[in-house]
């Protein structure tokens, strides 16, 4: 099963004024998982390629003032976000920033027969005209990394011994 693009809904609660927003789905046909499990297992367990996409845009993306690591007084962190809310059915990530403040949500709910589907929405309230050019330099990636940690989690779990 590969991940699908549905319609986000705006506005949402976990970002207040929130004006992009963009959404994935997956049907996961193994064990049950909760949205932290989910979490963990998408964001937390990424291809090499990712981390070093991220390494590269804070290396690019320093001389304006953006941050290249997560906050001091943060806590839990998965992969490189911190954790907002965590729930059974719901789990929140992310952080602001002085261009743009984003939420990820990572939901899990009851699919046909067995399975579940994990939804990963990605919110974003861009604060400054730099905050829309940095959206629109990333989006390209982000559309393919997304996608890209969804199928994962459906690829490890079902891969034969």
């Amino acid at each position: 099963m590969r991940p699908r693009n549905v319609t986000a809904r705006l506005p949402s609660a976990w970002l207040p004024g929130a004006d992009w927003a963009d959404r994935y789905e997956l049907l996961f046909l193994g064990e049950r998982l909760t949205a932290l499990e989910a979490a963990r297992r998408t964001l937390g367990s990424a291809p090499p390629w990712v981390p070093n996409l991220l390494a590269l845009r804070n290396r690019l993306m320093a001389p304006f003032g953006l941050k290249a690591a997560i906050p001091a007084a943060t806590g839990a962190l998965i992969g490189a976000f911190p954790i907002v809310r965590e729930g059974e059915r719901e789990t929140v990530l992310g952080f602001d920033d002085r261009h743009l403040d984003f939420r990820i949500v990572v939901e899990v709910r009851d699919g046909p027969a067995e399975s579940q589907v994990i939804g990963i929405t990605t919110l974003v309230r861009r604060r400054s005209l730099f905050g829309y050019l940095y959206l629109a330099a990333v989006t390209p990636f982000h559309k393919a990394i997304v996608p890209t940690l969804l199928a994962e989690v459906n690829a490890r779990c079902c891969m034969s011994p």
